[in-house]
């Protein structure tokens, strides 16, 4: 890996998971015997690739957040903690403040993905040995037909091989991210997700090919699904 400077692994954690249903967020939501959040912090100090991390959660829960989290874990990769605003997009600058100076590369990963391997980041940070390329996004090609509707009438089927499903990291240049979220902030422009921020200002991404499995805790359902993946991994070691 050819690349210069430093990797922050910047964990979003700030929020309420109302469609989870458990007060409080879901970050903290126990699988397999530990926080949800737990299994995501591990995964990303057990990545030889990442050299820092900052977790963003509110800013009045971060003891508890620590607590919780870090229970039983000796996490060798040092952790900084932001306070998270009241949009992702906000809860990404937050996090972006506190990345070290050294860094160059950094990715930007939903707390509620307990999934995520090491192996992905680290061939999906490997992307940044092209010079031209100024973000990455995880994910997988799109495996359902997709409709495009009014209400709920179909307009059009569009063609699905050149549709991707987003998940996260999500990788960017270090400078690349302050400059679009610069750019956003002045042009008043929200994106749904990191890599919008950086498309809007006219970077250069590309997707990442990583496990299905990756998925992002949404309902209280998905619990089981995390436990069978982690009790799948367990056994193959």
């Amino acid at each position: 890996m050819h690349r210069t400077g430093e990797v922050c692994a910047i964990i979003l954690a700030g929020g309420s998971g109302e469609r989870f249903g458990r007060t409080g967020g879901k970050q903290l939501a126990v699988a397999s015997g530990r926080p949800i959040l737990s299994w995501t912090l591990e995964a990303f100090d057990r990545c030889e690739a990442v050299d820092s991390i900052v977790l963003v959660c509110p800013g009045d829960r971060q003891t508890e957040y620590a607590e919780a989290a870090l229970e039983g874990l000796d996490l060798k990769t040092p952790i900084a903690y932001a306070t998270s605003g009241s949009t992702r997009q906000a809860s990404m600058a937050s996090g972006l403040e506190l990345v070290p100076e050294r860094t160059s590369i950094v990715a930007v990963h939903d707390g509620a993905r307990p999934l995520i391997a090491p192996e992905t980041v680290v061939r999906a940070i490997a992307l940044f040995d092209d010079e031209a390329v100024d973000g990455v996004v995880v994910g997988h090609p799109s495996y359902d037909t997709l409709k495009m509707v009014d209400g709920t009438r179909v307009i059009e089927t569009p063609d699905r091989s050149r549709f991707w499903q987003a998940q996260t990291p999500q990788i960017f240049r270090r400078t690349v991210l302050e400059g679009a979220l610069a750019k956003a902030t002045a042009d008043g422009y929200l994106g749904t997700d990191d890599s919008a921020i950086v498309e809007h200002a006219g970077g250069r991404v590309v997707m990442f090919d990583a496990p299905r499995e990756n998925i992002k805790v949404t309902v209280a359902e998905d619990i089981a699904y995390v436990e069978a993946a982690l009790r799948c991994r367990s056994e193959e070691r």
